[in-house]
C-alpha cells in the first residue's frame, strides 16, 4: 500500500470495547482519511501590511507550511510600512539599528548605530527579495472590508486596486492584520486648527516638495519623531522655529551608549566606517559579539521601568541632573512649560503627535454576528497575548494591541508571533479544523494581567504616553523582550475553542493521522532524525549543565 492507495478499515478486532468506548461490542464504521499524517490540506492566507511584520510572515508561511496559498495586500507603492510612509528629514531609528533587524537577516552595512530611515527601508527590501517575500505581496492594493461568513468558515474580503480603481473579492481561511501601531495619524485636538490656513503637514504624511526657507515654523510635540525633525529645519535657511510641548519628557542618552562605551567605543561617535563595515561582514563572530552587546543590553534594563526599583530611582536621578545641566542657561525651558499659541500665526505648522496606536484598522472587520471589531474595541482593545480576539475566528494579529516594548528587540517579538501564528494555521490545516479563536476568558485574563503588570511601572506615572488609552495599557507588552518570547514560545492550545470542519471524520477525533504514511517515505527523507543538525547530543556525565540549557532555561 503506498499513500495514494485508499483503504477502508474497521476498528476493534476483538477488544472489549468499540472505538467510543463503550461496553456494547458495536464499532462505529471509520474510514480512514487518504492522507499521510502532515494532512497538507489547502488553505488560503490573506495578510494585511507589508512592513516589519508583514515581510516576516511572508517568510515564514511559505517556508514552514505547504499547501498554503498566500497573499499580502499593501496600500502602499512600496514595502516597508511606517519606513515608507516616515521621510521627514532626519528620520531614523531611535534604537541601535543592530537590534532593530531580523535575527535571521542581520546586516553588516549600517552606516550608523542608528540607521536613517532610507536605509532601513532598503533593509526591508533586500531582505523581502532575497527571501522570497515579494513574490506573495500585491502594493497599491488597499483592504476595504473584511467579514466573517460562519457558513463557509471563510473571510469574504473587498480588496481596491489602486492603480485601476477595481474592486478584487476575495477570500481566505485566515486573515492575518500585519498593520502596525504607527500607520493612524494623530492630530492634535486644538481648537481652530482646521482653519488655520498656512502649510500643515503630519511627521507621518511630510511633503517633500515643500520649501521651509524664510518660512516660520511651529511644531507640535516634543517625542521622537520631533526631536529629529527639529534640527534638520534648524539648519535651513531663513527659518524661525518653535516647538510647543503638551507635557513635559525625559531627555536622557542614547539607548546604546551603555554598549558602545563596553566595546570601546565613543558613544558620540555613532557612524561606522567602512573599514568597520568590512570587518563585521568578513567576521560573523565579530559581528555577532558586537550584536550580542547591544541585545544584551537592552534586555538587562528591566528595573528601569519599575517604580521605586534602584536602577529605576537611579536614572532618573542621572537624567534630571544631566537635564538640568544642559538648560541651566535656560530656567523657563528647563521648566517645560506648555505655552499658549494661535495656529494662524505661523506659515506652516508641523503636527510631529504620533499615532492612534492600538486601534482597529480603518476598514470593517466584522466578525461573528456581523460585530464589528471597532465595537468590540469601543472601550479598549482586548485580545489574547496581542494575537487575537475572541468573537473573530480565524483572525490572527501581528504587533496588534499590547505588542510593542519599552526597551529589548521589537523585532524578536515580532517573529516569535509570526512563528506562533505559523503553529495555529498548521493546527487548522493538520488536524482539521474549520476555525480557532481565543476563550472570551482568555481573553479577560490577559487584559487583566496587563492592567496587574503596569499597576507598578513608570507608565502607570502621571505622566501621558501614547502606549495608554484612558489610563489603560495598551501598547506596550506586559514583561520583558524575554518574557514575551517564552511566553510565545509555546502555544496553550486549551486556550483556544476550535471547530471542527464540517463532515469531520466520521465522528473520530483522531482522524488526522490519516492512512497511516508519512510523506517522509516518499517525499522527503526517510532517516532524517539521525541526520546531525536534527540530532540532541547531551552532555557526558552531567547533561542539565550543556551551555545551551544553561543560557535559556528549558520550561518546553
Amino acid at each position: 500500500m503506498n499513500p495514494g492507495e485508499h483503504t477502508n478499515l474497521g476498528v476493534g478486532g476483538g477488544h472489549p470495547h468499540g472505538a467510543n468506548g463503550s461496553a456494547s461490542g458495536t464499532t462505529p464504521a471509520f474510514t480512514l482519511r487518504n492522507e499521510p499524517v502532515e494532512n497538507l490540506q489547502p488553505l488560503r492566507v490573506v495578510v494585511v501590511g507589508a512592513g516589519f511584520s508583514g515581510i516576516v510572515a511572508a517568510i515564514r508561511i511559505p517556508e514552514k507550511l505547504r499547501n498554503v496559498d498566500l497573499t499580502v495586500y499593501e496600500k502602499n507603492e512600496g514595502l516597508g510600512g511606517v519606513w515608507w510612509l516616515n521621510n521627514y528629514p532626519g528620520v531614523a531609528c531611535d534604537i541601535p539599528s543592530h537590534s532593530y533587524q531580523y535575527s535571521f537577516a542581520p546586516n553588516p552595512n549600517w552606516s550608523n548605530l542608528y540607521a536613517p530611515g532610507a536605509e532601513i527601508r532598503k533593509y526591508l527590501e533586500d531582505v523581502a527579495e532575497k527571501y522570497g517575500a515579494t513574490r506573495f505581496i500585491k502594493t497599491r492594493h488597499e483592504v476595504k472590508h473584511a467579514a466573517w461568513d460562519d457558513e463557509q468558515k471563510l473571510w469574504k474580503i473587498k480588496v481596491q486596486n489602486l492603480l485601476t480603481g477595481d474592486t478584487i473579492e476575495d477570500s481566505a481561511n485566515v486573515f492575518i492584520t500585519a498593520r502596525g501601531q504607527l500607520n493612524d495619524l494623530k492630530w492634535p485636538d486644538i481648537p481652530g486648527l482646521d482653519s488655520f490656513q498656512g502649510k500643515m503637514m503630519h511627521s507621518g504624511a511630510w511633503d517633500k516638495s515643500y520649501d521651509f526657507r524664510n518660512k516660520k515654523i511651529a511644531i507640535i510635540g516634543n517625542g521622537s519623531s520631533a526631536i529629529q525633525i527639529i534640527p534638520s529645519l534648524q539648519k535651513i535657511e531663513g527659518t524661525t522655529l518653535s516647538c510647543f510641548m503638551r507635557s513635559p519628557t525625559w531627555i536622557s542618552g542614547e539607548f546604546g551608549d551603555q554598549a558602545m562605551m563596553e566595546l570601546g567605543l565613543d558613544p558620540k561617535d555613532t557612524a561606522f566606517t567602512p573599514e568597520q563595515q568590512q570587518r563585521f561582514a568578513s567576521d560573523p563572530s565579530a559581528y555577532l559579539a558586537f550584536r550580542k552587546a547591544f541585545e544584551s543590553s537592552g534586555n538587562t534594563i528591566h528595573d528601569s521601568t519599575i517604580l521605586h526599583a534602584p536602577m529605576q530611582i537611579a536614572l532618573q536621578s542621572l537624567f534630571r541632573d544631566a537635564m538640568a545641566q544642559t538648560l541651566s542657561s535656560n530656567p523657563p525651558l528647563a521648566a517645560s512649560l506648555i505655552p499658549t499659541f494661535a495656529p494662524g500665526f505661523f506659515d506652516v505648522l508641523i503636527c510631529a503627535t504620533g499615532y492612534h496606536v492600538s486601534s482597529p484598522p480603518p476598514f470593517p472587520i466584522l466578525g461573528r454576528g456581523g460585530l464589528p471589531l471597532s465595537t468590540r474595541w469601543a472601550a479598549r482593545p482586548e485580545t489574547y497575548l496581542s494575537l487575537a480576539v475572541d468573537g473573530f475566528p480565524n483572525l490572527l494579529m501581528l504587533f496588534g494591541p499590547n505588542s510593542a516594548i519599552g526597551f529589548g528587540s521589537l523585532t524578536r517579538i515580532l517573529e516569535a508571533e509570526t512563528d506562533y501564528l505559523v503553529r495555529a494555521i498548521r493546527k487548522l490545516q493538520k488536524e482539521g479544523y474549520a476555525s480557532l479563536e481565543p476563550r472570551r476568558e482568555r481573553v479577560r485574563d490577559f487584559v487583566a494581567f496587563v492592567d496587574a503588570y503596569f499597576e507598578g511601572t513608570v507608565y502607570m506615572d502621571a505622566c501621558r504616553s501614547w502606549y495608554k488609552r484612558r489610563g489603560k495599557m495598551v501598547g506596550l507588552w506586559p514583561g520583558s523582550t524575554l518574557h514575551a518570547l517564552e511566553a510565545l514560545r509555546s502555544p496553550r492550545w486549551e486556550d483556544w475553542v476550535f471547530e471542527p470542519a464540517v463532515g469531520g471524520e466520521g465522528g473520530n477525533a483522531l482522524g488526522w493521522l490519516g492512512n497511516g504514511w508519512s510523506l517522509c517515505e516518499t517525499d522527503g527523507d526517510p532517516s532524517w532524525y539521525v541526520n546531525p543538525d536534527e540530532v540532541e547530543v547531551p552532555m557526558e556525565g552531567r547533561p542539565e549543565e550543556g551551555a545551551r540549557f544553561k543560557a535559556r532555561p528549558w520550561s518546553y
